[in-house]
C-alpha cells in the first residue's frame, strides 16, 4: 500500500514539475511564492486574452460587413456549380481540447469522404470542384470562419484547428501539441503564411513548431503583423 501511495505522490510531483516548466515558474520558488506567481501569471493571461478577444470580435464584425457581398457571390458560385450547400461544417478541436463546429465555404464534392475516413487535401486533389479549387488556392474558403471568431471558438491569429484523428497522429511524433490548447485556434498564422497547407506529416510537424513559437511569444503587435501580411498576400493573389 505504501508503495502505491509513494508512486501516486511521485506522479503528482512530476505533473506539478511539468506544469511549472510550461507555466514558466522558477524552480527555486517556495510553494507559497509559486502560488502567488501562478495567480499573477493567470491574471496577466486573462487580461491579455480579454484584449485579444475584444480585438478579434470587433475586427470580425467589420470584416463581416466589408466582405458580405463577396461572400454572397462565392456562395452563389458554389451552389450554381453542383446545386449543393455552399457551406461546409466539420468538427475540430479548439481551446482546452474542446470540440467545436468549424465553418468553411465548401471546396470539395459533397461525397469527398463518403467512406468516413479522414483524408488530407492535396494541390491537385480530384475531389476539389472548379470553384473550390480557386477559393482554396486563395484561402477565400475561410470567410465563414468569421462566424467562429464571433462565437468565440476561434481567434484571428492562432494555430489552425485540426481534427482529432490527425491530432492523435501528430502527438505520436510530438506530444507538445497539447500545449496549443492553452489558446484559441485562429484564422491566420505564421505557419499557414510560410508553411502553406499541410498535406504531409512533415509539414504538420513544421507547422506545430511554428505554432509553439507563436504560443510562447505572441502579442497584439504580432497578431496585427500576421493579419496584415496575410491580407496583403490574399489581395495580391499570392498562393501559400
Amino acid at each position: 500500500m505504501n508503495t502505491i501511495t509513494e508512486q501516486r505522490s511521485r506522479r503528482s510531483e512530476e505533473a506539478g514539475d511539468m506544469y511549472a516548466q510550461y507555466a514558466g515558474i522558477p524552480a527555486h520558488l517556495t510553494a507559497e511564492d509559486s502560488a502567488s506567481f501562478r495567480a499573477s501569471a493567470d491574471a496577466e493571461t486573462s487580461a491579455t486574452d480579454a484584449v485579444k478577444h475584444a480585438f478579434d470580435f470587433i475586427l470580425a464584425l467589420v470584416s463581416a460587413a466589408v466582405f458580405a457581398i463577396p461572400c454572397l457571390i462565392i456562395g452563389t458560385l458554389i451552389w450554381m456549380e453542383d446545386g449543393k450547400s455552399p457551406i461546409f461544417s466539420q468538427r475540430r478541436i479548439g481551446k482546452g481540447g474542446r470540440p467545436f463546429t468549424l465553418y468553411k465555404f465548401r471546396s470539395m464534392r459533397v461525397d469527398a469522404e463518403a467512406d468516413k475516413r479522414p483524408q488530407l487535401c492535396s494541390d491537385h486533389d480530384e475531389r476539389l470542384t472548379h470553384v473550390g479549387s480557386f477559393i482554396r488556392n486563395h484561402h477565400l474558403d475561410e470567410f465563414p470562419q468569421l462566424i467562429n471568431v464571433l462565437r468565440g471558438d476561434m481567434s484571428f491569429v492562432g494555430y489552425r484547428p485540426e481534427r482529432e484523428y490527425f491530432i492523435k497522429k501528430i502527438m505520436d511524433h510530438n506530444p507538445n501539441y497539447s500545449r496549443l490548447y492553452a489558446m484559441r485556434p485562429g484564422l491566420f498564422s505564421n505557419a499557414t503564411l510560410y508553411n502553406g497547407y499541410t498535406d504531409t506529416m512533415e509539414k504538420m510537424l513544421t507547422r506545430l513548431d511554428m505554432d509553439l513559437e507563436y504560443l510562447d511569444n505572441h502579442s497584439l503587435a504580432t497578431d496585427i503583423t500576421i493579419i496584415t501580411k496575410t491580407a496583403l498576400s490574399i489581395i495580391c493573389g499570392k498562393r501559400f
